[in-house]
Parts: structure tokens; sequence; C-alpha cells
């Protein structure tokens, strides 16, 4: 079996330990160019660690970690609540930047509710719906699929597998009596069913005597028979016999039918299941529909414009696959249709080159599965893969996002799976990754966020360090606002309702940053612009006093309150600046202030908040600053509100150019 790496790292793990690792240089970047400049203006040691300290604070959004935690964590709640379970938090995000989808036909698919439509003996077609059900041909293969059977059907509720329901219900269909049947039947031994022979075969006694019921696919099945049923008598089967059930069996697949052969052979005594497909009596083939589901088009046609493409996995014939593909927009021509034994005739290079080609792949095994899978991410691909069997499971661990059923599925699929289907529906998956790509798009509205603020806070005390100016923030002050004031809005932003427009988008690259598309702009331009409005705020709190930043003797008093205004411009421009950071493009005003209730709750959290810290005399002191004058207030909220104006003449003048023609 082939080998696979389960501790690969998903793309947001592998962007988180990207950022941490430059914020960390960055950090450390910052405290060797205070001292190599505290040294240039022969500054104080001490005061000069002081400030390195309160920099490697500012530069490092200390709750980043915990907030995408948190925001993975109610993403897993949003998605339980539309069937899908999450097993790993870090799969949330993956799965919004999935490109590829393998999925499985049966019950996925399709409805998994299976009906047998017709029948073929070398007597002819039988339509099950109009024909004469009395053969007694046909009623001896309803008898020899019933017998190769473990399902149960009674009072019209089935338990088992569907396919093997629907064998019982033809059985009642052509007048077969099911138990008397089964009571006069004792099954003694079986050989069953596996992915390589795709046969089925029991070993039954009946008033002493034995025979062998088998059933499976009749590519399989007719190369196992000596002999074939016509007329009620048995003829050594014949070249041509072959090519009339092959040639019947193409023609049910074109009609979408699964199809089924059956056969048997008297014993004389109790045989070892390795003898039991052999020498086998052909006794006819069914054909049996299994509709699709009626939402799934749909989901297909919505992930195909996300730039999700939809291939078919299924272990039936090449033509029933293929007309349910066509049915469901996944394939247009047969030639996008390979089968497990021509995947076989290519090397592993070969048919990774060729991968792209297909988009049904029919008569596969589990390692055809692990293939496919190993193919499309040689290219670079996010590849999700369905899954129910124990087989399985390397298929699952092999992909990036393994889906397992939640009705159909084994323990050991459900064990090898980053996420359940609990209604088994494929559309389930596409809802998924219309969850994934907006829990990513917020996690990045809060990575963005936080950057932008703590860029803004190095800025404002790198600028006044450059200034000769003392430091305008104390660490205490930056641990609080980057802990709690920054928190709850980025928390806030990972909550934002979805974009309606997200799966007009084409899948994120692997490994693209979370400061691509001009996101790293907006970091910087955010950053400059708080930083810049937090030093204006720092200025004119000595101003107001007489002072400036340059002079040397000033009151510690003087001081505190320059670094209330700077902390408390710094917060606003935070809180206010959160707004305008829900969408790229359009106007907070046309996606509605009030619609993320989580964020405006933040934003007057962290203003009340700000008010018990400078408002409360132990707190006030404990932080070393003042209560602002009204006019001071004026001044708080004239700069604080300044980014977010700014930015929305941004956002029309990037709106207005795009509308204009080249």
């Amino acid at each position: 079996m082939p080998t696979t790496d389960v501790n690969s790292k998903t793309p947001l793990e592998i962007r988180m330990d990207k950022l941490g690792k430059t914020l960390g240089i960055i950090a450390i970047v910052i405290c060797v160019s205070i001292f190599v400049i505290a040294m240039f203006q022969g500054r104080d040691l001490t005061e000069m660690f002081l400030m390195s300290v309160s920099l490697a604070v500012a530069a490092i959004p200390e709750g980043l970690a915990a907030i995408v935690a948190v925001v993975l964590a109610i993403g897993v709640t949003q998605l339980s609540k539309k069937n899908a379970i999450i097993k790993k938090l870090s799969a949330v995000e993956t799965l919004g930047s999935l490109n590829f989808i393998c999925s499985d036909k049966t019950g996925t698919l399709t409805q998994n509710r299976m009906t047998v439509t017709s029948c073929f003996t070398l007597e002819g077609i039988v339509n099950l719906h109009v024909e004469d059900k009395s053969s007694e041909t046909l009623k001896f293969l309803a008898k020899a699929m019933i017998l190769s059977s473990d399902a149960s059907y009674d009072d019209g509720k089935g338990t088992g597998d569907p396919t093997e329901i629907a064998l019982l219900v033809m059985g009642d269909k052509v007048g077969v009596d099911r138990k008397q049947l089964q009571n006069t039947n004792k099954r003694i031994d079986e050989a069953a069913f596996d992915s390589n022979r795709k046969l089925m075969s029991t070993l039954v006694e009946e008033n002493g005597k034995y025979s062998v019921y088998s059933k499976g696919a009749i590519g399989n099945l007719i190369e196992s028979c000596t002999h074939v049923i016509e007329g009620g008598r048995t003829f050594p089967i014949t070249d041509s016999h072959k090519q009339r059930f092959l040639e019947t069996a193409v023609l049910m697949s074109d009609q979408a039918l699964r199809t089924l052969g059956v056969a048997w052979k008297p014993v004389q005594a109790r045989i070892d299941t390795f003898e039991m497909e052999k020498e086998l009596i052909l006794v006819g083939l069914i054909g049996m529909i299994d509709p699709p589901r009626q939402e799934v088009k749909g989901s297909i046609l919505k992930a195909k414009e996300a730039g999700v493409k939809t291939l078919m996995i299924t272990g039936d014939h090449k033509n029933t696959a293929f007309a349910i593909a066509f049915q469901l927009g996944i394939a247009e021509k047969i030639e996008q249709t390979i089968t497990g034994q021509e995947i076989d005739e290519l090397a592993d290079a070969e048919f990774s080159e060729k991968i792209y080609n297909y988009y049904v792949f029919a008569r596969v095994t589990p390692e055809h599965k692990v293939k496919i899978v190993r193919a499309l991410k040689s290219h670079g691909n996010i590849v999700s893969m369905t899954g129910d069997g124990v087989n399985d499971a390397p298929s699952l661990n092999a992909t990036d996002i393994g889906v397992a059923m939640g009705i159909t599925g084994t323990d050991v699929a459900k064990g090898a799976s980053d996420m359940i289907l609990i209604d088994d529906n494929f559309s389930t998956i596409v809802s998924a990754i219309e969850q994934g790509r907006n829990i990513y798009n917020n996690i990045k509205k809060s990575v963005i966020f936080l950057i932008s603020c703590n860029l803004g806070e190095v800025i404002t005390i790198f600028m006044a360090l450059i200034l000769g100016w003392k430091a305008p923030l104390i660490a205490t002050q930056l641990l609080w606002i980057n802990l709690i004031t920054d928190s709850l809005p980025a928390i806030a932003l990972g909550l934002d309702p979805g974009n309606p427009d997200i799966m007009q988008e084409k899948p994120r690259p692997a490994k693209e940053s979370f400061f691509a598309n001009g996101a790293g702009v907006h970091v910087l331009l955010g950053g400059f612009l708080i930083g810049a409005l937090t030093i204006i705020a720092f200025y004119f709190g000595y101003y107001e006093h007489g002072y400036t930043p340059f002079d040397t003797q000033v009151p510690q008093n003087i001081i505190e309150y320059a670094r209330t205004m700077a902390f408390m411009v710094l917060v606003v421009c935070q809180l206010v600046y959160s707004l305008a950071l829900r969408d790229e493009r359009k106007s907070i005003f046309s996606i509605g202030i009030f619609s993320n209730k989580y964020l405006i709750g933040a934003i007057l959290t962290g203003l009340a908040l700000q008010l018990v810290v400078v408002g409360i005399p132990v707190v006030k002191n404990a932080f070393h600053l003042q209560m602002p004058d009204i006019r001071a207030w004026g001044v708080i909220f004239a700069l604080g509100f300044t980014p977010l104006i700014l930015n929305e003449f941004v956002k029309i003048f990037v709106r207005i150019t795009k509308k204009r023609p080249n």
C-alpha cells in the first residue's frame, strides 16, 4: 500500500508559520536598531532598554494566534450546523483553498436509492415496469440475486447496501416468495465482495443440495463462466453469448443504468471459497438506476464558477459513469472518462501529465484513488477526496481534505478523514468550501487589522526615537492595547457575515501570502497613517500646555498628559479603522455599519474600557494617564475617525477608476 504524508501542513499553518518568523525577525531588527541609534544619540541605555521592550511589544501581535484559533473554532460550529463535522481546526481554512473535489458517485452525487428497471437473459430484455414478470428464468435470476445478498427488506423499509435492497424489491416484483426462499436455503459460506474481484459469492444448502450464487461486474463475472442458461436449459458459453451480454451491458450503461451480472452452479459438496467463482453458469444481467441528487447539479455549477473542478470517482461501468456525469455537468464527452485498467497501463509520470484530461474515473479501486490524488497534488493542487470504506483510508490520508460519509461511512474511513458529511451530500462539500473561503477572508481581515495596528504603534515609537522625543507610549499601555483593545475588533472581524460574491472568485494559490493583492500596501498605508496621527496627538498634548516634545525640561504630569493623548488617539484610530477593513472595495455604508453587530459591540466595549482606564483613579495611575479635557476629547475623536474617512475616499476613487473603460 502506498505511504502517505499525514503530517503535511495546511495552507493556513504555512502562512501563520511564515508570518510568525517574519514578525520575530522584525522585532529583533527593531531592538538592535534602537541600541545603535541610542549610542549615536548618547541616550541612557536603561531608557533605551525600556524603549526596546516597548517596540518589541508593539511589533508582535500577541493575541493573533488565539484570535485565529477562536475564529476557526467558531467556523467549525457554523459548519456543523450545515451538516459538515470538522475534525481539525486548520481544515476549515483549507476547504477555502480547494480547487479539486474528487467525489464518489453513489450516494454522494446520486440519491443512493437503487431501483431495478430492466433485466436481461438470453430470452431477451424485460422492462420491469411494463412487461410480464412470470418468466421462470427471470424468477431464477431474482432467486440468485436474493441468495447472494446480505440486506433485508420488510414493510417497505430496507437495511443494508442500497444495491442489495433494490435486488430484494426486484424479487418481490417478479413474484418470488423471499421468506420461503430464505427459510429453505441455508447459507454455508461466502466469498465477500472486494474491489479487485468486483464479485460476491455465497454457498447455499437447499434440501441437502449445495449451490453457489455469484453476482458482480459483468465483465469480471463472465470470465468465470463456462456455461449459460437459455430457455431453462444449460449450454456451453460461446463468444456470441458473451458479446450479447457485454453489448447489453453497454446499452444499459449508456442509459445511466448500473449493471450487475448473476451466475450460479450446483456443487456436490461444500467447497472452499476460492473454488466458488470457477466454472459458473451465467444466468442474466440486471440494470438499475440511481437518480442524481436534484441539488447536486447546481452545486457542481456553483463550484465550477468558483474555479473548483469536480471529478467523479466510481466503480461503475465507464458508460454508466459518463451518463451520470453528463447529466450533472461534470463531463461533456466520453473521452473525458478513464477506467482503472487504463490508469494501470500508464506510468505515474504519464498519468500525472494527462490527469487534467479526465473528469470521470470508472471501475477504480482504492489504490487508484490514491494515484489520482497524487497526480493532482503533483501539480500543486489542493485536493479533496470522499470515501466511505475501510480501503478508502489511504486516499483520505493522502489528500488535503479527506471527506468521510456520515451515514454509509465506516469507522475507519471516519477516523482517517478531516471532515465528515452528516448527510452524505456533495452539496455540503460546496457549502463548506464557501464557508471556508469566508473564514479565511475573515482571518485575513483580523491579520491585516492587527498588523496595521501594530505597525502604527511601531511607527509611533520609532518616529519619536528618531526625533529625539520621549516614548509616546510605555510598555504597559502597549500591552493593554495589544491584548485587550485590539483583540476585541480582531475577533469581531473574524465573525463578519459572509461575502455573497465569494464563490465568484477563483481559489487562492496555496502559497499566497496574507499580504498579496494589495493587502500589504493597505497595511503599510494604514499603519503609517495611524502612527502619524498618534504622533500628532502626542505633540498636541505638549502644545496644549505650552511645551513641545523637543523640550528637555518638561513636568512629568505634562508628559503623562501627552502620552494620554497619544494613547487615546491610537486606540480610537484602531477601533474605528476596523470598520474600513470589512471589505476591500465596498463602502462601510453599502455593507451596513450595523450588519456586524459583534464589531459594533467590540468598538463600543473598547471605548468604554478606555473611559475606565482614564476615568478611575487607581487604574489611571497604574497606566500613568490623565483625564483629557473637553477640547482634547474633540481632538481625539477628530483624529481617531480620520483613517476611516480617508479610507472611504480611497474606496470611492478605486471604484470610479475600475468603472472607467481602458
